[in-house]
């Protein structure tokens, strides 16, 4: 894209496209508010579509409550009849860092992009972009579904052939020795183990008589695996057994995989693995009971809060900062299979935001049969190559633990 017209895109003009007045218009605010959408093609099968409902800016102490708007909505939208190229998720360097929207369509390749996942952000400086939730990428299963109000976006990039899983998806893992059958549940997936309370003062966790965690790690984590108090068993792409140590902390090569377990897991865990190899299994249960398969070129994506489901709005009632205006991000799909991607600026005097009534209208009325909910507030982003086309509520673009691009291209398995 020219440089004029990044330009333009980062202030929300569409370069080459038409303004129009719209009778199909968005429930939102007053009836008689003007609105104004703007669509181009950015490729085959993609279309790039900037609603603008409202023309005067809110007074600033009447963001939360204003009839009369503005709102700013882009929403991209796939159809996989048409487009030549593949929706995926992906994330930066690692599992556990952060990157900003922009950063991740640009390093991708994508065309576009917008955030995705809930993740650990403040609540953890070592590990900002751990998902809170499900993360699935390229059929790696590196975070499993854990939010009670958690909802996932899975596509496979195959096809591009999209579920918004307005349901819960469930996850269960294990280990198992192969020789001496001893078995034990895994709790998570590429999320640091919680030493107990009751034992942090113990160098020793095998001495512990408290329950603890038993984590799984893969490499995609981080550049070495979460230290401390515990037991750490590395294990090598056979399930074999590469070293064990009764600290936690380590690199791991590729190929490899490690077990952390604290407290008195940590007795469990050196005798699942004392002999012989293990099987680590992990599975994936839909909303519907049915399992998900692992696949190359499935990715998935967690949110919070169905918005659609089967046309109808679902959206549950809540109270609250969360439930009220505030920046989203959409994703959801049409009953002709189209994948919509969406994001409604908020929290300013140019876009107000939305409630989650309202988004869940938004969504409905932009033809998402099965739409959920994706990360919001400052995170909220949608980038064209590279480029913010939205205009974030934070002073700076916020850096965010992944996202879900379109990439022109067919899939292809690493890509």
């Amino acid at each position: 894209m020219a440089a004029a017209a990044l330009a333009a895109a980062a202030l929300g003009v569409v370069p080459g496209a038409r303004a129009e007045a719209t009778t199909a218009t968005l429930p939102l605010g007053d009836a008689d508010l003007t609105e104004v959408r703007t669509s181009r093609a950015l490729a085959d099968g993609v279309t790039l579509t900037r609603i603008e409902r409202g023309s005067e800016p809110a007074p600033a102490d009447q963001i939360n409550t204003t009839t009369r708007g503005p709102w700013v909505v882009n929403v991209l939208t796939i159809d996989p009849r048409q487009a030549r190229g593949h929706l995926k998720a992906t994330y930066g360097p690692d599992l556990s860092q952060v990157e900003k929207t922009t950063d991740l369509v640009r390093d991708s390749g994508a065309l576009a992009g917008v955030n995705a996942s809930f993740f650990t952000f403040t609540a953890s400086k070592l590990y900002p972009g751990d998902p809170v939730g499900l993360g699935l990428f390229g059929g790696k299963l590196l975070s499993e579904p854990t939010h009670p109000a958690e909802v996932n976006f899975v596509v496979d990039a195959n096809s591009n052939r999209a579920r918004a899983l307005t349901g819960k998806l469930t996850w269960s893992g294990s280990v198992r020795n192969r020789q001496t059958e001893a078995t034990l549940p895994l709790e998570f997936i590429n999320h640091p183990p919680v030493v107990p309370a009751g034992c942090a003062a113990l160098a020793d966790q095998t001495q512990c008589t408290l329950p603890g965690d038993v984590v799984e790690f893969t490499p995609e984590f981080a550049s070495s695996t979460p230290s401390g108090a515990g037991v750490e068993v590395v294990l090598d792409r056979l399930g074999c057994v590469v070293r064990t140590s009764t600290t936690r902390g380590t690199a791991l090569a590729a190929g490899q995989t490690s077990l952390q377990a604290t407290g008195r897991d940590t007795v469990a865990l050196l005798d699942a693995t004392a002999r012989g190899c293990v099987s680590v299994t992990s599975t994936l249960t839909d909303q519907d009971g049915e399992n998900l398969p692992l696949r190359p070129g499935l990715f998935g994506v967690n949110g919070r809060y169905p918005l659609t489901a089967d046309g109808q709005i679902v959206v549950p009632a809540g109270s609250g900062s969360f439930f009220d205006r505030n920046p989203r991000t959409i994703a959801g799909t049409m009953r002709d299979g189209k994948i919509v991607l969406a994001t409604i600026d908020g929290r300013q005097t140019t876009s107000v935001g939305t409630t989650m009534d309202e988004t869940a209208a938004v969504a409905q009325a932009l033809g998402m049969s099965d739409a959920i909910n994706l990360d919001g507030g400052g995170s909220t982003a949608m980038a064209i190559e590279g480029t913010l086309v939205n205009r974030p509520s934070d002073p700076t673009e916020r850096a965010v633990g992944d996202a879900l691009v379109y990439v022109e291209g067919p899939y292809r398995s690493g890509n």
